[in-house]
């Protein structure tokens, strides 16, 4: 059975994303630690980050670091973390979260956004990037 995020990249779940290639996504998490969580994704569906080939681990590390500038430019922060926890979905998947303090990395911690929050900072990654 397909993961959520299979449903992502096949268009069948909207999402707010901010950036995409032929073999990565990136979109907005929508239970975000803090404003501008984004999640960056294989779009091949791969549950454990360390089965990726080392190509393709490479490459999602150099499409998160893009994606990461993006964020620090568009969201104020003092940095933007990166967690790989991979227990909620079976995909991999790369948090990059901008921090402001320790606590914006806690995930029992959820931030409520407006469609149009979601919407307006996606933008704003997105001409970032």
């Amino acid at each position: 059975m397909p993961t959520i995020f299979t449903k992502i990249i096949n268009g069948e779940i909207p999402a707010y994303k901010v950036a995409e290639n032929d073999k990565f996504l990136a979109f907005l998490d929508i239970r975000p630690n803090a404003k501008g969580h984004t999640l960056c994704i294989p779009k091949e569906e791969v549950n454990n980050i360390f089965d990726l080939d080392e190509e393709t681990y490479l490459e999602l590390m150099a499409f998160s670091r893009k994606v990461a500038k993006g964020i620090e430019i568009a969201v104020p922060c003092k940095r933007v973390g990166m967690a790989v926890v991979g227990l909620e979905v079976p995909h991999v998947h790369v948090h990059l979260i901008p921090l402001n303090s320790m606590g914006d990395m806690n995930f029992a911690q959820k931030q409520e956004l407006s469609e149009e929050e979601f919407n307006q900072i996606a933008r704003d990654i997105k001409a970032a990037i």
